[in-house]
């Protein structure tokens, strides 16, 4: 499963660690992800998502429903 949410689109980055000598060596900039279980009252069933912290105030915010809708419309979503 890659790291990304589902609802809000957010990746991993890649970026550099700078040492105190300034040299580069590559890392990656991850996701704050979560494996969250759902219900949704509309559907009347259980989902699970991959979540970033993000997306979890995001759906607290605008509810479940509004924010599944605009996943959607911006191809965020999979199975």
């Amino acid at each position: 499963m890659s790291k990304i949410c589902q609802i809000t689109g957010k990746k991993a980055m890649g970026g550099c660690n700078v040492s105190h000598s300034k040299r580069h060596t590559k890392r990656t900039f991850d996701v704050n992800l979560f494996h969250k279980k759902f219900y949704w009252v509309e559907q009347d069933c259980w989902i699970s998502l991959n979540v970033s912290a993000a997306g979890l105030r995001t759906i607290n915010k605008i509810g479940l429903d509004a924010a599944l809708k605009n996943a959607a419309e911006k191809g965020y979503l999979y199975a």
